[in-house]
């Protein structure tokens, strides 16, 4: 014969579950229970303190939503339906608890100091892909603060944007060694995470910053050239190729062709360019 859960502890527990899957966490655990949740077994009263002593206070539950109301958040639920239940803010930061302290790839072990997830507005209309953290993002957590970062911000405000008006995010999240290009399998892994990104701000155009960006947000291997200079749609949004700004410091001849690319993206957005101090 099977056992059961006296049914006070089995009411606790289901509300529990209830909760965490509001929450988003649905891999949970059996520990096992003691004899006393069980039934003809000890009293319900010392069943229930047994349980409680491993969870949480009970959140406040109202009762005054119909079932139509509620959002469907159980494990058959897709990861979409999920985030759109949430708000944007709230999808991120439950993406970034589930990434966690990473070790899910080498990088995780070549002297990461901080994961860098993202920085800017949940709601952005624009969002900015680069490569990886280096030395500075490593250390802040925050991508693109460097000298490099520098200079995206300028080029977001030549476009008549804040910084705080964007996202930024990278392939990886965790500085490669001496800002080496990912490796295949780094990138591979990491990636994931930014597509659930993308797919919870839903903006409407993606620039990616060099040719890793653009490598792994269009899936396909081609030149920058042959990238540049048109719309593609990947993630459902439209997606522009530009330089990485790390390259334009090395090489400023090229900021007229990254200008360029920039243009293309305030077309689709509607947006002019900043006018100069003092007009």
């Amino acid at each position: 014969m099977t056992a059961r859960l006296n049914p006070e502890v089995a009411a606790l527990v289901e509300a529990r579950l209830r909760y965490y899957r509001d929450l988003g966490s649905y891999d949970l655990y059996r520990r096992g229970l003691p004899p006393a949740a069980l039934e003809d077994s000890e009293p319900a009263a010392t069943a229930q303190s047994e349980v409680t002593k491993t969870l949480p206070p009970t959140p406040h539950v109202t009762t005054t939503a119909t079932e139509s109301e509620i959002p469907d958040l159980s494990p058959r639920a897709s990861r979409s339906a999920v985030s759109a239940a949430l708000s944007p803010a709230q999808a991120l930061q439950l993406l970034r608890e589930e990434i966690g302290d990473c070790t899910r790839c080498p990088l995780a072990f070549l002297g990461r100091h901080t994961i860098v997830f993202g920085d800017g507005d949940p709601h952005a209309r624009l969002m900015f892909v680069g490569e990886g953290p280096g030395a500075d993002e490593d250390a802040q957590g925050l991508p693109f603060v460097g000298r490099a970062g520098q200079l995206l911000n300028n080029m977001i405000t030549a476009m008549g944007l804040q910084r705080e008006q964007v996202y930024i995010a990278n392939i990886v999240k965790c500085r490669p060694p001496q800002n080496r290009t990912p490796e295949p399998e780094e990138a591979r892994t990491c990636v994931p995470f930014l597509f659930r990104q993308i797919e919870i701000i839903k903006p409407e155009v993606i620039v990616a910053l060099g040719s890793t960006a653009a490598t792994y947000l269009l899936e396909v291997k081609s030149s920058l050239a042959a990238l540049r200079g048109r719309i593609h749609m990947a993630h459902n949004s439209k997606l522009i190729v530009t330089y990485h700004p790390a390259y334009l410091l090395r090489d400023p001849r090229q900021k007229k062709e990254a200008w360029i690319d920039l243009q293309i993206a305030m077309r689709e957005l509607g947006l002019k360019p900043a006018k100069p101090a003092g007009d």
